[in-house]
């Protein structure tokens, strides 16, 4: 690389402090956006799309957006701060308070009006990091491992034989075979919903039937995720923030984050993660340096590997889509079994998106879920910023 992972931290941390900050007119009299720096790319089409997806923020394409950062071999090419008025927003809907009321603006997007930015389902991609941590320092499992083994002091359904042949991986994957509907969030019924409104995560999870054989059938399920926080918890013996704080957050320096917590005292591990947006852009580095920080393995290039390729490689065949999955990460784009674009992704327009073949990451947040925005971030690589890397 041309520059190095210091130079990125140093960038990252000093951004408030030495960048020039100028303002961006907006439609919208409750916004204003605000340039904090944009560093020359090298290739003139590419600034050009960059400064095209601002305008687009601007004028309200992608919804209600925070921020848009890019960055390519360590660099920041793009950083915007957009502020909405969240609490004018949402007066229109219901905002008691309530950690899992997403029209509370005390909870969402901005944790108690700090820096600190839902992350929702991207938790899930860093629940898999942690994971993968765990075991590449622990020979005693492996993705293999039967999952039930890590519920013991549950009340499990054994009759139900295919539950028992769930396997780390197939939570990876999600491919758990668990009987689970979260394709609406405004259905009563969703799953999800009805678990994040429960009192006892892991149980209500684990009390479902199977439908399906596992390791079989590719079925979005935020619960597997929340029974990797706490298979992650029993291999560590230690709660999965704790573990977050010694062997990821610490040593990139990430000193500031909140995790919401479920009644009985688990960590919401599908989705109850804050980070502020430089702190994830880290995460995005640390994953295209496949798994290193200033030359120190953070977790192995061989989970980082593992997570990041096609492992489900159509996630719905029936539409002959090209997106696939990992370990709790989506594959945008893959051509024979190589990913060309990988992300986590988060309701609300929650984005950490990856050109590895360019060393290139971006980072979005925003909160865009009470109006369907015209464009999705989650394209963005696919649609804005390849085709002009290609054409370099």
């Amino acid at each position: 690389m041309k520059t190095t992972l210091n130079k990125f931290k140093t960038l990252t941390f000093s951004i408030l402090i030495i960048l020039t900050v100028i303002g961006c007119n907006t439609k919208n009299k409750n916004k204003t956006a605000i340039k904090e720096q944009q560093k020359t790319a090298s290739n003139n089409d590419l600034s050009a799309v960059l400064d095209s997806i601002n305008l687009e923020i601007n004028n309200g394409d992608y919804g209600l957006i925070d921020r848009f950062m890019v960055i390519q071999n360590d660099e920041i090419l793009a950083n915007y701060k957009y502020e909405q008025d969240y609490e004018t927003i949402a007066k229109k809907y219901d905002t008691t308070n309530h950690q899992y009321n997403y029209n509370h603006p005390s909870w969402y997007p901005f944790y108690q009006q700090s820096e600190l930015h839902t992350l929702q389902s991207i938790t899930k991609s860093v629940t898999s990091i942690l994971l993968g941590i765990a075991l590449d320092l622990n020979n005693d499992y492996t993705i293999k491992t039967k999952a039930m083994l890590f519920f013991k002091d549950y009340n499990i359904n054994f009759q139900d034989i295919r539950k028992n042949t769930i396997t780390i991986e197939d939570l990876l994957t999600m491919r758990s075979g668990l009987k689970w509907n979260e394709d609406d969030y405004t259905d009563p019924k969703n799953d999800c919903v009805l678990l994040e409104a429960s009192d006892e995560w892991i149980q209500y999870v684990l009390n479902k039937p199977t439908d399906t054989i596992p390791g079989t059938s590719f079925e979005y399920n935020s619960g597997a995720s929340v029974l990797l926080g706490k298979i992650t918890r029993v291999i560590t013996g230690k709660r999965i923030d704790k573990w977050a704080e010694e062997k990821l957050f610490e040593p990139l320096g990430i000193t500031d984050y909140y995790w919401k917590k479920t009644p009985n005292g688990e960590i919401d591990t599908e989705g109850g993660l804050y980070l502020k947006a430089v702190d994830l852009a880290k995460i995005g580095t640390l994953f295209l340096n496949k798994g290193k920080w200033n030359n120190k393995q953070i977790v192995s290039e061989s989970w980082v590997t593992s997570s990041t390729s096609p492992i489900v490689d159509e996630i719905d065949p029936n539409k002959k889509s090209n997106v696939g999955y990992g370990y709790q990460w989506w594959i945008i784009q893959h051509t024979n079994g190589k990913s060309e674009i990988f992300a986590g992704i988060g309701y609300g327009g929650q984005c950490l998106l990856f050109a590895p073949e360019y060393n290139l990451s971006i980072v979005f947040n925003g909160w865009a879920i009470n109006e369907k925005p015209k464009k999705e971030t989650w394209k963005v690589m696919q649609d804005r910023i390849m085709p002009i890397l290609k054409n370099k």
